[in-house]
């Protein structure tokens, strides 16, 4: 099951984690939702109290980990980007 907070970020919306599938879900200001995969629990908590989650997700998540993009929230449509 995935907890999804809002959190204050001047990049994110929310972020939300699955500890079972070590999957995190963020939503970006953007309105773009995204799944990453195989992110361990640490990553996410310190994700979460980082000062600064933007700085942290382009330091430590970004690129090191398999991605999908599930929906643009702004315009309503299904994304098919991934890295996997």
């Amino acid at each position: 099951m995935i907890r999804i907070t809002p959190v204050a970020s001047t990049t994110l919306l929310t972020i939300g984690y699955d500890d079972v599938a070590q999957r995190l879900h963020l939503q970006f200001r953007s309105r773009a939702v995204y799944y990453y995969s195989g992110v361990p629990t640490d990553i996410y908590q310190s994700l979460f109290s980082a000062p600064s989650k933007g700085a942290y997700f382009n330091r430590n998540i970004r690129g090191r980990f398999p991605f999908q993009k599930l929906l643009d929230l702004h315009t309503g449509t299904p994304a098919v980007d991934a890295a996997l």
